[in-house]
């Protein structure tokens, strides 16, 4: 048991050094901001047309299919 206590005081203590560091540079380091150039291919550039995405047809509601309301049955909800 003194053994599994050391291990896990030791795995405590690095994960803390740890943790100590990363603050520390939150804190103390600030980055500084450069421009930068990308080079992009020509290729890259080159726009390819797209086709607009054909839209559906437009129904209009006294076009729609009347449903059956013969098979429908009539349900007593409680009040």
């Amino acid at each position: 048991m003194p053994t599994l206590i050391r291990l896990l005081v030791a795995l405590i203590f690095l994960g803390a050094l740890a943790f100590a560091g990363m603050f520390a540079l939150t804190i103390y380091v600030t980055p500084t901001p450069k421009q930068i150039t990308v080079q992009i291919p020509q290729r890259e550039l080159v726009l390819t047309p797209v086709a607009p995405k054909p839209q559906a047809p437009v129904v209009e509601a006294a076009q729609l299919p009347q449903t059956d309301d013969s098979k429908a049955k009539e349900v007593d909800t409680p009040e």
